[in-house]
């Protein structure tokens, strides 16, 4: 493997077979420099096993079984361990069900040989690219970005966006186990970590679209989280924590 040319995508699942023999396929479509590491959270709907059969087939794709649904955070945390282990430089980010556009993958790639964090932007230069979300759900997105961005001082305009490109270097500085954040505030909390530590990011548009397939894993346990966790993020900030 040459560390230098190779990119591991991280897709959490949960019930997402009704997307994942599609979506797998057009992410390697995009670089051959792709991988595809599968990290399930013993679906009931078999993803799990669904997954299995695809990488039987296709060495670029690897699965990694959960005994049960563990929440984002911790699935990505796992991935990214793997990936460390499997000596990868670049760590994407990426949702199983479409709303994030295998397409897109190409600016992250591009971007990446100048930048340590590359960053999906669904709010960038006065803009909102998103499709087909209720009004209510993009006010809770939106304000909850300007929200994180006020109280934590991360200068990102999409604080919880979740398709984001890591070089290795910042994923190897990250202590894991000081991490605890499992929702979406864990995209807040990651990217304040490695901002916090000086590493160089850029922001970029990307479309994301309301998932074709299956059930939305947004809930308001989620959200009640994200409020008061960014005081947290403040504080362990202030006090040189993170």
């Amino acid at each position: 493997m040459n560390e230098l040319q190779n990119y591991l995508v991280v897709l959490p699942t949960f019930n997402e077979s009704v997307n994942l023999e599609r979506i797998l396929s057009e992410i390697l479509d995009q670089d051959e420099r792709i991988d595809v590491l599968v990290v399930d959270d013993n679906s009931p709907d078999g993803t799990g096993d669904l997954a299995d059969t695809i990488a039987s087939e296709n060495p670029r794709i690897s699965v990694l079984h959960r005994k049960e649904k563990q929440g984002l955070g911790s699935a990505y945390l796992e991935g990214f361990s793997w990936g460390l282990q499997k000596k990868y430089s670049y760590f994407i980010e990426m949702d199983a069900d479409f709303s994030h556009r295998p397409q897109d993958l190409n600016e992250f790639i591009d971007k990446s040989v100048r930048y340590e964090m590359v960053l999906g932007s669904r709010y960038l230069n006065g803009r909102v690219t998103v499709i087909n979300w209720p009004m209510s759900r993009l006010l809770i997105s939106y304000f909850g970005s300007w929200y994180a961005r006020m109280v934590t001082g991360l200068p990102v305009r999409d604080a919880t966006g979740g398709f984001n490109c890591w070089h290795r270097e910042v994923i190897s500085k990250l202590d894991f186990g000081s991490i605890e954040s499992n929702g979406y505030i864990f995209q807040i909390e990651l990217k304040l970590r490695a901002w916090r530590k000086g590493h160089t990011m850029i922001e970029i548009p990307i479309v994301f679209e309301e998932r074709e397939a299956g059930e939305s894993k947004m809930t308001k346990s989620i959200v009640i989280e994200a409020v008061w966790k960014v005081w947290k993020l403040r504080v362990l900030s202030m006090l040189g924590r993170l």
